[in-house]
């Protein structure tokens, strides 16, 4: 008998010990220390306003110059610029006038990575901030149309509590690898499986943009009256036509709203954020349902970005030459922390680079992406993947060559 009391007892702590280390998986929350201008420090999960909270969200700002271009020679520049205003005329309706007057400005491209990817952000001014990469680089950046530059930052403060920070009042914002069990959160993730008119994605949920953990609220009316519900207690969303949307809970209680953007078609969109893939975007209109199941985790965790490289592979040419060495794509992104856009349909994927395998060209409208994980899509409407595109350079050395995006025929990364 005292050796099967022993056996259970042990069987107890084994569940104990599982179940804890389920629930204890916090570390994929964004986590750091803001020093403001009089010195005084908070410590703790921080969130951007009220939206970005995760290591995998996207920090969004533009570069302030491009020095790229300095590769290209006068005349590789000025073919460049002839390509990219004949492509412009082209899709115009309107007479234009071959006077254009271009300027460097038009090369300047939008920053964007996962903020797992940075270590620090340190304001210069109102709208311009210098961003420490994990790595070391430091990007100077400005807020010119995002509002990640010049948001309120709540920071979780474990001795303190919430506190929510003006941006002017910010001098430093350090990010730091997350404990695995934070003590105070802004809530468990949402998490599920959204279907789309292209297929079925499970991952990380932000609805509407905006809400992505189980303490925010979906807002909408009822013949009754307004409701407000925690998405912690959300099972599934259905879509029904444009204007409204069936809400279950877990309890099975179902309710039928309308009247707020987050059930009807001014919902700006549902995003999944994908190991392996990256993020998708999806719109209202190609939106039919989100069952919200329990996450694995939170999420990747800081250390998981550390590993940042620039990007490197072979270019194969439509005349038959290769050229291989470090890769400048479309004269902007140079590391694997950097995005590549596009959409299928109109759902927007935005991808890592590090999850890139080969891009292949297939038309003036599209390329197909293939991921390191097998998966493959083709994209389109972006920069990124059609005729719009600024060319690729490939360092060899010290010396560069530059290859324009129609005399591309694969891209293979390594």
């Amino acid at each position: 008998m005292t050796g099967l009391i022993k056996f259970y007892q042990m069987l107890a702590i084994i569940f104990v010990l599982s179940a804890s280390s389920a629930f204890a998986q916090d570390d994929g929350f964004i986590y750091g220390r803001v020093t403001t201008i009089d010195d005084d420090v908070y410590e703790g999960a921080l969130r951007w306003g009220k939206e970005e909270a995760y290591w995998t969200d996207m920090f969004n700002a533009s570069k302030e110059e491009n020095r790229n271009i300095d590769y290209l020679s006068n005349e590789e520049l000025d073919y460049l610029r002839e390509t990219r205003y004949d492509n412009w005329a082209s899709r115009s309706n309107t007479w234009v006038n071959m006077s254009w007057d271009w300027n460097d400005n038009e090369f300047i491209h939008q920053f964007s990575c996962q903020f797992g990817e940075i270590k620090s952000l340190v304001p210069r001014s109102r709208d311009r901030v210098d961003v420490e990469m994990q790595n070391g680089n430091i990007i100077e950046v400005d807020g010119d149309g995002y509002n990640d530059i010049g948001a309120k930052v709540r920071v979780m403060d474990e001795e303190l509590g919430t506190i929510e920070l003006s941006w002017s009042r910010i001098e430093m914002v350090e990010f730091l690898p997350t404990p695995k069990d934070l003590e105070d959160k802004f809530g468990e993730p949402l998490y599920g499986t959204v279907e789309t008119d292209i297929g079925e994605f499970t991952g990380f949920v932000q609805w509407d943009h905006d809400e992505r953990v189980s303490e925010d609220k979906l807002d909408g009316d009822t013949y009754d009256g307004d409701l407000s519900i925690e998405f912690g207690k959300i099972k599934s969303i259905e879509r029904i036509g444009y204007s409204r949307s069936e809400v279950t809970l877990h309890s099975g209680r179902k309710l039928e709203l309308r009247g707020s953007n987050d059930v009807n078609s001014e919902n700006r969109g549902i995003i999944v954020t994908i190991e392996g893939l990256g993020r998708i975007d999806v719109p209202w209109r190609d939106f039919d349902k989100v069952t919200f199941t329990d996450a694995p985790n939170s999420g990747k965790n800081y250390n998981a970005f550390k590993d940042q490289s620039e990007l490197t592979g072979t270019v194969l040419v439509t005349n038959g030459d290769k050229h291989e060495g470090k890769i400048i794509f479309d004269l902007d992104e140079e590391y694997d922390y950097e995005v590549l856009n596009g959409r299928d349909d109109e759902i927007e994927f935005i991808i890592p680079f590090r999850n890139i395998a080969s891009i292949i060209p297939e038309s003036y409208e599209s390329s197909t992406v293939k991921l390191r994980n097998g998966e493959e899509y083709r994209l389109s409407e972006s920069q990124d993947v059609s005729e719009d595109h600024t060319g690729i350079v490939v360092l060899k050395g010290r010396e560069p060559v530059y290859i324009p995006w129609n005399k591309v025929e694969e891209l293979k990364l390594r």
